[in-house]
């Protein structure tokens, strides 16, 4: 196809990545000085409204960069018709930049806007922009809130360069840019050890999964003899099964990374560390939807590889059911959405796997409305209470009623349930899997596998979103009022509904987590969404009927013994840290005692024998005539008794 001449993509990029540079720096500039000499407390307010100006001006500095940017992705996707809905192709919108010469494969500086893209782009910027309002209210405080929206900006806009790349080496920019400020973000309240521990947790199994990644990029772009994404994609009838399998398994490691898939995916649950407006940033539009978004990318690749098909398939299967188990024993309501933000992603990759991209990304599209809309509302949640726990929470009904009714339409839409917009994708994800135990795309054993796990995770899914939705806002209420926020977070306790500038992205975002399966069309296939939907019926039932017998006490109760390996996600990090993190650590601690006494040992040993053989030495240069005159008498006399003896 050709490519329509636009600079809009560039502008979507770019708009962003000029706000993380101008947040960065402008925000704290001018430093406005009152003269008020004297008091201390004339210093603090002085202080109090210099870092209100500068979160005032940071604020606009993120949200209207970032606000043009959503309106010009959608007014790019609008102009090509929502072309991924209807399922046509149209030619790309874009423009090259110019070309890297390497000596071997060239560069493309490419960015350009097709189907897919495009109504990526406009999730992307859409959640970004719905974060960066929210986040206005929720830090508003935040002496870091400057530095905050300004990597919020920064991850956004490479989000959006993996999106409308046309070059997999300049995708690759994008993907690692994100690695980074996930790990900023993440560590945002860096003060507490478990909170950097996250981001340093988050950025090194991330960048693991991306030693592969890169390394795919390599195999496809040499063989290809381009890095550009058409070249690539239309050489690959061309390239032998060998090379599609290895460049397909090696692009899966990056892809369990970034989207916290089987093995790859303990990260998710600890990046809940950072403010809550990241998560829903992270789980909903960057980060964890590149690893889905490239396979689709890239999809033509992964269909000439069935054994990567099959591994996929697997993955998706454990992940899918495992992380809904752990779900549904989490106390904390931000873990509970985190493991379903890798149950969801596995639903995802099972479609993938199953050889239907248009369903995967369709669910990707919903997945992101109304998990973004979760988290926000998680978040308003937290904020009035002042705790991340569901044990201190419940009744919240009545004091929060326009969270509850988004949360509600949210948790609607994650079970599946009509006419939410989970309904939809999920069904055509459902009819996709069903399809390849019959198909070709899959081997019988990892077919059934990956279906019969989707739909024991429909019971499960509903299980644990009846229990969040219960225990959050029905029952006693539980709260415990803290006198003081916990340093380094933004928890405060409150009688009211959140501020307007939280509210109003939470009710923006309940539209398209309720309506927008209507926009991939009504191609339903009854006997699977009855199915789906009666088992998603039947998991939150049961969890109902617990809670009813006693609304006090956790209806996680029904996984009995299985509730703890539940809790600890299986002991999956525990196994972990056996197996890599101690020995890796003890063999850290070797090398480190092997350099400080073999070879420092050794240099320090030298310097001690230079210093004592200095100090023999030194005796015979002290400057005492009668040492020397003697020295000299032995001398002449050793001479003269070995010319006597051995004359």
């Amino acid at each position: 196809m050709s490519t329509t001449s636009s600079p809009f993509p560039l502008l979507i990029v770019a708009l962003p990545f000029l706000a993380a540079f101008a947040g960065l720096l402008l925000s704290r500039w001018p430093r406005t000085r009152r003269p008020q000499p004297g008091a201390a407390e004339a210093k603090g307010q002085e202080a109090g409204h210099q870092h209100r100006g500068g979160n005032r001006r940071a604020a606009w500095i993120a949200v209207l960069p970032t606000a043009v940017s959503a309106a010009l992705a959608l007014w790019l996707a609008a102009a090509q018709g929502f072309a991924f809905f209807a399922e046509r192709a149209v030619d790309p919108v874009g423009a090259d930049y110019g070309e890297i010469v390497t000596g071997t494969v060239p560069i493309t500086l490419t960015l350009q806007a097709d189907a897919l893209s495009g109504v990526l782009g406009v999730l992307v910027t859409l959640v970004a922009l719905a974060v960066q309002v929210y986040s206005v209210g929720y830090l508003h405080d935040d002496r870091r809130y400057p530095s905050y929206s300004a990597f919020i900006s920064l991850f956004t806009s490479a989000m959006l360069l993996v999106v409308y790349s046309g070059d997999l080496l300049v995708l690759y920019v994008g993907w690692e840019v994100m690695g980074l400020c996930s790990y900023l973000l993440i560590g945002h309240w860096w003060e507490d050890r478990s909170n950097s521990r996250a981001a340093v947790k988050a950025f090194l199994v991330t960048r693991l999964g991306d030693v592969g990644f890169l390394f795919g990029i390599f195999v496809l772009g040499i063989s290809a003899d381009s890095f550009r994404i058409a070249d690539v994609l239309a050489k690959v009838p061309e390239m032998s099964t060998a090379t599609l399998v290895t460049a397909t398994m090696l692009l899966l490691a990056g892809v369990a990374g970034k989207s916290a898939q089987v093995p790859l995916h303990t990260w998710l649950p600890d990046a809940m560390a950072g403010p809550t407006p990241i998560s829903a940033l992270i789980h909903a539009a960057t980060m964890v939807a590149a690893g889905i978004f490239i396979v689709a990318r890239l999809f033509p690749a992964f269909l000439g590889a069935r054994p990567t098909l099959d591994v996929l398939a697997v993955m998706a299967a454990l992940g899918m059911l495992g992380a809904a188990l752990a779900a549904l024993a989490q106390d904390d309501l931000k873990r509970v959405l985190a493991y379903s933000t890798i149950s969801q992603l596995s639903y995802m990759a099972g479609g993938l796997a199953a050889g239907s991209d248009h369903a995967a990304i369709f669910h990707l599209l919903t997945h992101g409305a109304f998990k973004a809309l979760l988290f926000l509302c998680a978040g308003a949640v937290i904020h009035h209470v002042g705790s991340n726990l569901m044990s201190q929470m419940g009744g919240l009904r009545r004091e929060l009623p326009v969270t509850f009714a988004a949360t509600t339409i949210g948790f609607a839409a994650l079970m599946g349930l009509p006419p939410a917009s989970g309904f939809f994708s999920k069904d055509s994800l459902l009819l996709a899997m069903d399809g390849a135990v019959s198909g070709a795309a899959l081997t019988d054993a990892a077919a059934l596998l990956l279906y019969a796990s989707a739909l024991a995770t429909v019971v499960v899914t509903g299980a644990y979103s009846a229990r969040a939705w219960l225990r959050t806002f029905f029952g006693p209420g539980r709260t415990i009022a803290l006198p003081e926020p916990q340093p380094g977070t933004a928890h405060v306790v409150d009688t009211r509904e959140a501020p307007p500038t939280m509210l109003i992205p939470i009710v923006l975002l309940a539209v398209p987590a309720l309506l927008l399966g209507f926009a991939g069309g009504l191609h339903l296939d009854v006997g699977v969404a009855t199915i789906s939907v009666v088992l998603a019926l039947l998991g939150s039932g049961v969890v109902y009927a617990f809670w009813r017998g006693d609304p006090v006490a956790d209806p996680a109760r029904i996984l009995g013994p299985f509730r703890v390996p539940c809790e600890r996600a299986f002991y999956v990090d525990s196994v972990y840290a056996a197996l890599f993190v101690r020995p890796i650590l003890a063999l850290s601690r070797l090398v480190v005692s092997t350099d400080d006494r073999v070879v420092d040992g050794a240099v320090r040993g030298s310097g001690r024998t230079a210093r004592g053989l200095s100090g023999v030495l030194r005796l015979a240069q002290n400057g005492n005539v009668q040492l020397y005159v003697s020295g000299v008498l032995a001398g002449v006399l050793l001479i003269v008794v070995g010319a006597v003896m051995f004359a």
